[in-house]
């Protein structure tokens, strides 16, 4: 049932309306309800249907504003301070929902300088639905750019509508409904899902009993393990807590941090590691505030500094950046406490990160012999069925309720959660394409609007030998999605971070999707958008010519010799190769390979060294010219 006038949460105050296109205004009301919308010196009227749900077309508008919208019905309601501009729709996993409050380390003058009322941002709750289509959202509300609010954008896409701001000077609204560790399939219409029946036919959640008893049991069984360890946990039942500045670990071994306890005598362990370093603080840091950095962890943590918990991080991902207020800091001695808790794979602390005490003036280098003692040990945590992974249930949550808003185009970071299945994605980012232009264009004309993605970064140890890897096919599964209409990818390959999926430059990525927007979504014809993509190969005598597009300005090997070519025979073993670039040209040989029939480049999990760029400074795609099996 529905009284007076309701209006869904994206129409509401701050919002940016699509320019240049019909726009779609709709809400809820009692069947029969008269309703007079008045904006920018126009009204429209319309009357509620028989199912309390109605719709108003808005003609064409040029971009601009501010603008006040009223709505009169035996209600009345306004919409203050919209603006006509571009409305890009930000979606994927992980390194898009990411916001620049993670990056505020790395960005500080960006951040400070982000005050902008002409880029504005809603941020759509995670929520998940098996059973329908949602026609609305719970939360959320449009913000515009300041200092504090921008915080909360989405990194990439605050970085891509700063530059297309830059450039174009039309206000810019970015929707993020993104979700951390989402697969492509949950992003997927029920009907979009039917053409995949091994997913669509095992997917048991729509089931609202089923659902539940999952829910139930999998809190349970994780709600057991915590509290199991906890009471194995010597360091938390010892008759002085192990994170007590008075404890003494006079029985306690070393271990080299950062590092992981598998490596250094500790296999094959799960739950809980405690680790202790004593440290001298001068008479300069004393007193003073002060931020402890200790890299990322696996899993969870919580820290201790001179007896006192100073923080706690849930997961491994996010990097562990803790404030020490002032007065914390004692001069001379200093203990800080770690409980590690690990519930599956190698516990212990990532390398190559920033491991420190410090204040403005002074640091403390804390890599080295750190104490440790194993609090606890015990089986991995049960596995619990993970959600965003699950097909259907995210396009119900977060795209269904979107879809009557009229939006520029996409961008799109996602990929991670599907790389053991690369094969499958293939058809299946096409799919969710295909899926969103035809649910978007059956409400406006938009049925090939501009989509562009990004694909996946280095990630995980590269290898000292040519090998394959699902990354790589991932990468190969997005470059291949090209194919698709009025579509554009975004090559990240050099600034990845091979030990962190969540890397930090953000800034490049959005400016790498900002190219591509220029040339798909605003015709500029003369922007190098992408950097070289494979077109073809030759073989002469025992060299391979590869020959690229998007080569700009000319191709460009970066910092020296070009790096992370391979070829192979017709043995298919693939060997590091020489490779020079001849007239625009890439020319690939080694000398024990006579016959050469394929090249492979950038082909790994992190291709390090990998350096083929344009002269514009964008780099080249990771390529095969090979389908072998792997």
């Amino acid at each position: 049932m529905h009284a007076q006038v309701r209006l869904p949460r994206l129409i509401s105050d701050n919002m940016v309306l699509q320019r240049e296109t019909q726009l779609n205004l709709w809400g809820w009301a009692t069947a029969g309800e008269n309703i007079t919308i008045s904006f920018a010196g126009q009204q429209y009227e319309t009357i509620t249907p028989a199912d309390g749900h109605w719709h108003v077309a808005v003609p064409p508008m040029e971009a601009g504003g501010p603008y006040d919208m009223k709505i009169d019905a035996s209600n009345h309601l306004t919409i203050r301070n919209i603006l006509i501009g571009d409305v890009w729709l930000c979606s994927g996993q992980s390194n898009m929902e990411l916001p620049m409050t993670r990056l505020k380390d790395k960005y500080p003058a960006v951040i400070a300088a982000a005050t902008n009322p002409n880029i504005r941002a809603f941020n759509v709750a995670t929520r998940m639905n098996w059973q329908q289509p949602l026609d609305d959202l719970e939360t959320g509300s449009w913000a515009m750019a300041d200092p504090e609010s921008v915080l909360q954008f989405s990194g990439v896409g605050y970085f891509f509508a700063k530059a297309l701001y830059e450039k174009y000077h039309i206000p810019i609204g970015i929707i993020r409904a993104a979700a951390g560790g989402s697969t492509a399939e949950a992003w997927l219409s029920d009907e979009a899902l039917q053409q995949f029946p091994a997913i669509y036919n095992a997917l048991k959640l729509r089931d609202p009993k089923y659902l539940d008893s999952i829910r139930k049991a999998d809190q349970k069984a994780s709600n057991d393990w915590y509290s199991q360890l906890w009471w194995q946990d010597k360091g938390m039942q010892a008759p002085v807590k192990w994170s007590d500045n008075s404890y003494n670990p006079h029985d306690w071994k070393s271990m080299n941090i950062p590092g992981y306890w598998h490596d250094q005598g500790l296999k094959n362990i799960h739950g809980v590691v405690w680790f202790r370093k004593t440290i001298q603080v001068p008479a300069s840091m004393a007193g003073q505030p002060a931020r402890l950095f200790l890299g990322n962890i696996v899993d969870r943590d919580s820290v201790y500094l001179n007896g006192q918990l100073i923080g706690s991080t849930q997961y491994q991902y996010p990097p562990r950046k803790y404030p020490i207020p002032a007065g914390m800091l004692q001069q001379g001695t200093n203990t800080i406490v770690v409980r590690v808790i690990n519930y599956s794979g190698n516990g212990g602390f990532y390398k190559d990160k920033p491991y420190q005490l410090f204040t403005p003036t002074d640091t403390i280098d804390l890599k080295g012999p750190w104490q440790y003692q194993l609090g606890a040990a015990t089986d991995p945590i049960p596995p619990a069925m993970t959600f965003y992974t699950q097909p259907l249930g995210l396009y119900n949550g977060m795209i269904a309720p979107l879809l009557p808003y009229t939006i520029k185009g996409v961008i799109w970071y996602q990929g991670e959660a599907n790389a053991d299945r690369p094969a499958e994605y293939s058809q299946l980012f096409p799919a969710l394409i295909k899926d969103w232009r035809i649910k978007w264009g059956s409400m406006h004309p938009m049925q090939h609007f501009p989509f562009l993605y990004v694909q996946l970064t280095s990630y995980m140890p590269g290898h000292p030998q040519p090998t394959s890897s699902n990354w790589a096919l991932l990468r190969e599964a997005q470059l291949k999605t090209l194919s698709v209409p009025n579509t554009a990818m975004a090559v990240t390959i050099d600034i990845g971070e091979w030990n962190d999926i969540h890397p930090l430059n953000k800034e490049d990525v959005g400016k790498r999707l900002a190219l591509a927007a220029r040339k798909l979504a605003y015709n500029d014809s003369l922007v190098v958008s992408s950097g070289p993509l494979y077109k073809d190969m030759s073989i002469q005598g025992n060299k391979i010519i590869i020959r690229f597009t998007n080569t700009g300005k000319g191709l460009l090997a970066k910092g020296g010799p070009l790096k992370h070519f391979a070829i192979a025979g017709p043995d298919q073993q693939f060997r590091w190769a020489h490779a020079q670039i001849v007239n625009n040209t890439v020319v690939v040989w080694h000398p024990s390979v006579s016959k050469p029939i394929a090249v492979r480049y950038a082909w790994d999990d992190t291709p390090e060294g990998a350096n083929l760029f344009n002269k514009e400074g964008l780099p080249a795609s990771p390529f095969r010219t090979d389908d072998f099996a792997r």
